[in-house]
């Protein structure tokens, strides 16, 4: 048999196979992942193929691209917030109904970050998954540092007022280069409200800026998106080959834990957006796997913003003024999965080092995972930071968060996942509850405001 003929198969395969992933990211990133973990395996301790220098020369260059990505999504996260909650408020023309669609949010999102939380804490008291782990060698090393740490529970009464007068930004631009999110969302609100409130021709220049600005931001994240395949590869290689998959095994029951919550969580977004939504569950459920994927490739909610306003605006028909003041403003502070995850993480260290917790040192860990996440960056790992701030309140050596540390990539993108159809399902709420309303513009209104927010 000639040889054209023998490999026309394989090619026609081949062509069928590439038009399959063209265009789908999510499924390019899958298969990376799938690479990665097989790449990993052949570089790691397990097969022990290589030396120990020649496996980490190789794993830092594999995980460049990761690096690069994860580098561009913290650069630009700041701006695209900031022009997106400002140009956000600017295409609410109602005032009492952007501040009604701004309160029920919020409480939305407290409500259920709370809930996610708590059940993350009921899953690992109920499932052990402390006990699964031999971890004393941290336990000894961190001994000293147990005997003298003590939960330090909330705040006293005369800290508070100077924490609250603190979410003030006394500078904005530091507050911007230092990545306090909660003090940028609060610097753009304030600026949204002003601009509305002076004349139009005034206000506009800003306005167009701001506009542009997003346009900048959002073609960058484009860009970056293209990195995403080769960064999972890498950053999935470097994981696997450094831990080996025994280590990897010995987590698995905290992991399963974790993604159970996740899954539960999951499941009662999808329930109320049967309940707030018209098109139906299975319809939410098609229009939501492609960004569900992506946001899980990307491990951030504010790369997938552009994707999340065109689902949301065009698939399920939430209102613009919904839209695009609630995705933005969702995906800075609406993280229900890293509360979860905070939650089992807490407790899982806790059984670890044999710290008791008590039903208050429980409260503060809600309580801490609510507040925290408020002010988290939307970038990958943000997790581990306010998993550090939460641990410190109760108590639990710092040494704990290297045990986890390994594993957060791949609980970083299933809880990213669940933040995101948080953010869709906060949106599908506040419009079943807000009815619209003839429009009540401001005296300052600026034109041009409502411009459709795509993705590049």
């Amino acid at each position: 048999m000639p040889q054209a003929l023998m490999f026309k198969p394989l090619k026609s395969i081949a062509e069928q196979f590439d038009r399959l992933i063209q265009g789908r990211l999510w499924l390019k990133v899958l298969i990376a992942l799938m690479l990665g973990v097989l790449t990993g395996i052949a570089l790691g301790p397990d097969l022990a193929l290589f030396d120990a220098t020649t496996v980490k020369t190789v794993t830092a260059w594999l995980a460049l691209p990761g690096q690069v990505f994860l580098a561009i999504i913290q650069m630009i996260v700041v701006p695209l917030v900031l022009a997106s909650i400002v140009r956000g408020l600017a295409a609410n023309s109602n005032p009492e109904a952007m501040k009604r669609n701004g309160l029920i949010a919020i409480i939305f999102i407290a409500a259920s970050t709370a809930l996610a939380a708590a059940i993350g804490i009921f899953l690992a008291i109920q499932i052990q998954p402390g006990s699964f782990v031999d971890a004393g060698f941290l336990a000894s090393e961190s001994s000293g540092q147990l005997a003298t740490q003590s939960a330090k529970g909330f705040p006293a009464a005369a800290e508070l007022p100077g924490k609250v007068s603190g979410l003030i930004p006394k500078n904005p631009l530091a507050s911007m280069a230092s990545g306090e999110m909660l003090q940028v969302i609060l610097f753009a609100g304030v600026l949204g409200v002003a601009l509305l409130s002076i004349p139009a021709q005034q206000a506009k220049p800003l306005f167009d800026l701001l506009a542009a600005l997003q346009e900048v931001s959002l073609r960058i994240v484009s860009w970056a998106m293209l990195l995403a395949p080769y960064a999972v590869f890498g950053l999935i290689t470097r994981l696997v080959a450094n831990l080996g998959i025994e280590v990897l095994a010995g987590m698995a029951i905290y992991m399963l834990t974790v993604m159970a919550g996740l899954l539960i969580v999951a499941a009662a977004y999808f329930a109320v957006a049967y309940f707030t939504l018209d098109a139906g569950i299975r319809y939410f459920a098609g229009q939501m796997r492609e960004l569900l994927l992506l946001a899980f490739s990307t491990s951030s909610s504010a790369a997938v913003m552009p994707v999340t306003l065109q689902v949301v605006e065009n698939k399920l028909g939430i209102r613009p003024d919904i839209a695009r003041f609630l995705v933005p403003l969702g995906a800075t502070i609406n993280m229900t999965g890293t509360a979860l995850y905070q939650g089992v993480a807490t407790v899982f260290l806790a059984q670890v080092f044999q710290v008791e917790l008590s039903l208050t040192n429980y409260i503060f860990v809600v309580t801490m995972a609510v507040a925290a996440s408020v002010g988290s960056p939307a970038t990958p790992g943000a997790g581990i930071i306010i998993l550090s701030m939460v641990l410190e309140g109760v108590g639990i050596p710092a040494a704990g968060v290297a045990l986890i540390l390994g594993v957060d990539r791949i609980l970083d993108m299933c809880r990213t996942s669940v933040n995101v159809l948080g953010d869709v399902v906060t949106c599908t709420t506040v419009q079943a509850l807000t009815p619209e309303q003839p429009d009540q513009p401001m005296a300052g209104n600026a034109p041009g405001t409502a411009d459709s927010v795509e993705p590049s």
